[in-house]
């Protein structure tokens, strides 16, 4: 027992001191200086699809990447070394022209979208009424992510926010923006964000694997992946209640505000002429657009 017992106790010092000269003489390398973001990153490993590492017990290891800003982030990423292994999302044009249409709903049909301020700010005034009709232009959204690493949210898993309404975490604020523009102008006339309520994985091409679902807890959308919207769904639309009939632009942007890095960000808007008639629209050109 004693003998035991004096084994793995020495199995752990040789195992610890192992673990030492290892990360020791990684870091002593030309090159790769004390930055202590590197030492972290050489004692970390993958297991379905999340990254530990051994300095951060029990939560999820996000590689650092460099910081940016809004007027930095349009540029094309791939030539950069960390470019080589990140994300890239792109919002599919056609999707979105072959389902949009127009909605007219009563507003206590719209409570938890009113919750999540999915509707304008008429909606929203003293003397709103549940029976009051709010006219929305519907569309359905796919992305894919066409890059060679995962698109993970921002936030931290504790940090997600739980809506009761809908019974589900918004694990990003701001997942796509919904501009509708004037055409002649360019000027926003509606707007409508859709929050990031479950990111994951809904189709792949052949040869890649589903890893993210909302029934795993887990949220994020894999290289090959898709993540899918469709139409019907709640704040998958524009509140276009107060908008007259005319010509105008409907906008898509996929990260709109850059918070997640990925190799390019030239091919996150899409953008469709849509003209509207008071009664239904029509949806033609969607195309993919730098901005």
């Amino acid at each position: 027992m004693a003998l035991a017992r004096g084994s793995r106790q020495l199995g752990a010092l040789v195992w610890g001191a192992c673990l030492c000269v290892m990360v020791h003489g990684q870091q002593a390398q030309p090159g790769q200086g004390s930055d202590p973001r590197r030492w972290r990153q050489l004692i970390q490993w993958e297991n379905n699809g999340q990254v530990y590492s051994l300095l951060n017990s029990g939560s999820e290891y996000v590689p650092a990447g460099p910081q940016h800003s809004e007027s930095s982030s349009r540029v094309l990423l791939a030539g950069a070394p960390q470019a080589q292994q990140l994300p890239d999302l792109v919002a599919d044009p056609n999707y979105v022209q072959a389902s949009t249409y127009v909605q007219r709903a009563h507003l206590y049909s719209l409570r938890c979208a009113a919750e999540e301020k999915c509707l304008a700010s008429t909606a929203y005034a003293p003397e709103a009424t549940d029976y009051d009709v709010r006219v929305l232009l519907r569309f359905p959204q796919r992305v894919k992510n066409q890059g060679t690493a995962d698109f993970l949210p921002n936030r931290p898993r504790h940090t997600w926010e739980w809506h009761s309404c809908h019974q589900h975490y918004h694990s990003m604020d701001e997942f796509s923006h919904y501009d509708l523009l004037d055409a002649a102008t360019g000027k926003k006339v509606a707007e409508g964000h859709k929050a990031s309520f479950c990111l994951e994985d809904s189709t792949c091409d052949f040869g890649n694997l589903k890893r993210y679902a909302c029934t795993s807890h887990t949220q994020g959308l894999s290289p090959g992946c898709y993540d899918t919207y469709n139409a019907d769904i709640d704040c998958q639309w524009i509140d276009i209640t107060d908008v007259q009939p005319g010509n105008y632009i409907l906008k898509v942007h996929v990260n709109p505000k850059y918070i997640v890095l990925e190799s390019d960000f030239t091919n996150n808007v899409v953008r469709c002429n849509i003209h509207y008639t008071g009664r239904y629209v029509s949806t033609t050109n969607c195309k993919i657009v730098q901005s």
